[in-house]
C-alpha cells in the first residue's frame, strides 16, 4: 500500500497546515506559508512520501516526491 501524501492547505481557523491525505486535521499550525511548507517537506522526507502543496483557492501550486519514484525522469544519466 502506498504511503499516504502530505498536503500544505489552508486551516478552517486562519493560517497553514501540514495534513496527512485523508486526515480531519492538520498535524501542526503555522501564520504563513513558508513554515507551513518547512514542516510538512520534513514530514514527507521522514516518511518518503509526496509533498503537496496548495493556494489558498485549494488548488496544487508545487510538489515534490521524497520515496521512491516510480517513473524517475528518462533524461537523468546513471
Amino acid at each position: 500500500m502506498a504511503k499516504k501524501a502530505i498536503h500544505v492547505v489552508t486551516l478552517p481557523g486562519g493560517g497553514w497546515g501540514p495534513k496527512r491525505e485523508g486526515a480531519s486535521r492538520a498535524s501542526s499550525a503555522h501564520d504563513n506559508k513558508a513554515d507551513a511548507v518547512d514542516a510538512g517537506r520534513r514530514i514527507a522526507r521522514r516518511e518518503h512520501t509526496e509533498l503537496k502543496i496548495h493556494n489558498k483557492d485549494g488548488r496544487i501550486s508545487d510538489s515534490d516526491s521524497y520515496g521512491k519514484d516510480p517513473c524517475p525522469p528518462k533524461d537523468k544519466k546513471h
